[in-house]
């Protein structure tokens, strides 16, 4: 006999919040990582311990809209809508097309793709150089997080009772004048989990640099990123002197702990993920 399954799907975000209030439920959106953690042996549902409260639908948590330079984009809205979006940059595309196949891009959402916290999570090194902020709604208010203080381990998240991700912020990401780089290395250019990815940004003032952002994903349990490395190259000049790469190559050298798994090696990541620093430091970014 099949387990019931109690699940509830509201018209409105406050009577979700009202219902997380009351119990503890899992959330789905999208239910690609969701339906895939709780899977069972084939032909058998998934076993999800607690009560569902469906998300996907709520008109809430799909807006996208500009507020001064700030993006603002709903944790509900799937990839594909983001890549139809005009005002979605063109570096946050180029990661979405990585994900996985057209089928699940058309139900994954970024929301999800942030609270899965995922070592290797697609759109994570992007979020952390573009300084993403989180906006998270309870019965009790609204509070906002730093991407990077809200993903704490793998799966591991500062999400509290009774709350939802609502918004993802990025700051000043409409402003011109910064250069962002997007690469993810796997096995195939979608439809694969990386093996490396790997997000810069660099913001110049003529030659010289005035801020540069750099962050890994697949090296470590969570993204790898070091405002203390970075610092290191505020108003250096464009070209950088190779000297200068070679110090922050190797300060990431010290920081970068990938790990063997099925799909590559320690050696390898390690590898790749340095050779990316180095071509995305050696660039002219003209």
């Amino acid at each position: 006999m099949v387990e019931k399954i109690t699940s509830y799907r509201f018209d409105r975000l406050d009577q979700t919040l009202c219902q997380l209030n009351k119990e503890d439920c899992a959330i789905i959106a999208g239910g690609t990582d969701v339906m895939v953690l709780h899977k069972s042996r084939r032909g058998v549902p998934p076993k999800i311990p607690k009560p569902i409260v469906f998300i996907d639908h709520l008109s809430e948590l799909k807006r996208v809209y500009q507020m001064d330079k700030d993006l603002h984009i709903g944790a509900c809205c799937t990839y594909s809508e983001l890549l139809e979006n005009p005002i979605i940059p063109i570096p946050l595309k180029k990661a979405i097309k990585t994900i996985a196949a057209p089928a699940i891009r058309n139900r994954g959402t970024l929301g999800g793709n942030i609270c899965n916290a995922s070592p290797a999570g697609d759109t994570l090194p992007l979020l952390y150089v573009y300084n993403a902020k989180l906006l998270l709604r309870s019965v009790n208010g609204d509070r906002v997080v730093a991407i990077r203080d809200f993903i704490q381990g793998v799966r591991r998240i500062q999400r509290e009772p009774g709350e939802i991700l609502t918004e993802i912020i990025l700051p000043s990401v409409l402003e011109e004048g910064a250069h962002v780089v997007f690469e993810k290395v796997g096995n195939r250019n979608a439809d694969a989990i990386a093996k490396v990815g790997f997000a810069g940004y660099i913001r110049l003032n003529g030659p010289r640099i005035d801020e540069v952002r750099l962050c890994f994903g697949a090296v470590g349990p969570t993204m790898v990123r070091s405002i203390d490395i970075e610092k290191k190259l505020q108003g250096k000049m464009i070209p950088l002197a190779d000297a200068d790469i070679s110090q922050v190559v190797a300060d990431f050298g010290k920081i970068i702990k990938p790990i063997d798994d099925h799909r590559s090696t320690a050696l390898y990541r390690k590898t790749v993920a340095l050779n990316l620093l180095r071509y995305f430091l050696s660039m002219k970014h003209m």
